[in-house]
């Protein structure tokens, strides 16, 4: 199977830039505030603890089969990082029942508190679960979100995701699934 690499997306407002290791040190301050980790748990990374992160992020998975695709948000009118999307993408677990190849993409996303609530997050997981779509590998994008995280709700149903009834560590999984 072929490995899906990061490219360069572009919205109205954001450019999605494929993650770099040289992002850490401005990443750092833009994710530096404690609440991002509010249900995810954790607590942010200084500069020399993002950059070995981005380091093992931009290696690529260690197994063939899954892509780790991740870029950082760049607001056009502000020309500054202001977040993060991600897509690991690997093979759907049961393969579909046609014998094709697709594959299962779970994405996230993290806005920096300073640019939270200007649909900044809806913005860039749209532009995601567009570049995705025309990914002709990838089938099903999923996310998994917290039952009592609003806003992350709010962003996966913009971006054309539905809850389902699957849980994984504690947060609800939501779908989309392409039209065939």
């Amino acid at each position: 199977m072929t490995r899906v690499h990061a490219e360069e997306i572009s919205t109205a407002r954001l450019i999605l830039e494929p993650l770099r290791v040289q992002h850490a040190d401005e990443m750092a301050r833009v994710l530096s505030d404690p609440a991002l980790h509010a249900f995810i748990g954790g607590s942010p990374d200084d500069p020399p603890a993002l950059r070995a992160r981005y380091r093992r992020m931009t290696a690529g998975s260690p197994d063939p089969a899954v892509s780790w695709c991740n870029w950082v948000l760049r607001s056009r009118d502000e020309e500054c990082l202001v977040g993060t999307v991600q897509a690991t993408l690997g093979p759907a677990s049961p393969g579909p029942a046609d014998g094709s190849s697709a594959l299962v993409a779970e994405i996230a996303w993290v806005v920096g508190t300073p640019w939270q609530g200007r649909g900044i997050a809806v913005e860039a997981a749209r532009g995601l679960v567009e570049w995705l779509a025309g990914q002709r590998a990838v089938g099903d994008v999923i996310a998994h979100v917290h039952p009592d995280h609003r806003a992350s709700a709010a962003v996966a149903a913009a971006a054309g995701l539905a809850p389902t009834d699957a849980w994984q560590d504690g947060e609800v999984t939501w779908r989309r699934t392409p039209e065939r």
